[in-house]
């Protein structure tokens, strides 16, 4: 682009004959990047400073249509672009589903601490993969409530109770750790068809993990990142992937497949549950879901003990 020096003439007409003004501003700024726009489509330009010191944009008149008609798409563009984008409303709080999963996952130890529970019923409880593939389905969900030791169980409690509050906003605490359960339970099932028949693991990882994937996938369909372009769109899920990475591949005993199984799973779900709109169940219908999943897990133990 070539700028013309500074020149006194009446706005709308150009000192030199053939070219006609299409932009002007106060800004020499502004000027110089619509410059730039014109500059890139291959439309010859310049810029000079007309009357009451605006700026001026200056194409051949033969250009003016085209020339105009590329500045308001990329005005348009600019305006979308500057647009804040739409933050999914907050459900609920997300304590009371928290303090559910905390309940739950803390109650087995105090039972055996109780002599309440034997190591036969526990390690009928883990996820063996040959069981669950002769269809022991009911090991998927109660292996999310057994650890290993106070480390094992301290770093899921920790763990779940940050990605528990995300799901509790952006779910609402029923129907989020219903998903959880589901994407848990599900992220086993796949864990177990990869592993061979002698495998077993335990742990709420599992689960905890789809909750992150839950998270991020449902951030990505309804927070309106899609909008603006293809990095942006896809941010709330490498985020979230790269959580899994930097927190679920490291240890000697951490289950890594069964962390990306549940984190798939917990993908997959939440990009099913973004087509719902999680407010509209109401406050009943999201008591009704959290005791589900609480029944969900009891009938499940029940079946060990049967």
């Amino acid at each position: 682009m070539r700028e013309a020096h500074p020149q006194r003439h009446h706005p709308g007409t150009n000192p030199t004959s053939g070219w006609i003004c299409v932009y002007r501003s106060e800004w020499r700024n502004q000027v110089t990047e619509a410059g730039f726009v014109l500059t890139a489509v291959g439309i010859d330009n310049m810029i000079d400073q007309g009357e009451g010191f605006q700026w001026q944009l200056w194409v051949p008149v033969e250009d003016a249509a085209t020339a105009s008609r590329e500045l308001t798409l990329y005005a348009s563009d600019r305006a979308e672009a500057d647009r804040p984008s739409e933050q999914p409303s907050e459900v609920d709080k997300g304590w009371w589903g928290v303090a559910g999963y905390l309940s739950v996952i803390w109650l087995i130890p105090v039972l055996e601490g109780y002599g309440l529970i034997a190591d036969e019923t526990l390690k009928a409880g883990s996820m063996n993969a040959g069981a669950v593939a002769a269809g022991e389905w009911w090991r998927t969900i109660t292996a999310l409530t057994l650890h290993g030791d106070f480390g094992h169980i301290l770093g899921n409690s920790v763990f779940g109770v940050i990605i528990g509050l995300m799901v509790g906003r952006n779910f609402g605490s029923g129907i989020g750790w219903l998903l959880v359960l589901a994407s848990g339970a599900l992220g086993n099932a796949c864990n177990a068809w990869i592993q061979g028949d002698a495998f077993t693991s335990i742990g709420a990882s599992t689960a905890t993990f789809g909750a992150l994937g839950m998270v991020g996938a449902f951030l990505w369909q309804r927070a309106g990142h899609r909008a603006f372009g293809l990095r942006r769109s896809l941010a709330p899920l490498f985020a979230a992937f790269a959580l899994l990475a930097f927190t679920g591949v490291g240890g000697e005993n951490t289950d890594v497949i069964g962390h990306f199984t549940g984190f798939g799973a917990g993908v997959l779900i939440g990009l099913v549950a973004a087509a719902f709109n999680p407010e509209a169940l109401g406050m009943r219908r999201q008591l009704y879901c959290g005791c589900a999943a609480l029944l969900l897990t009891a009938g499940a133990w029940f079946m060990v003990v049967l």
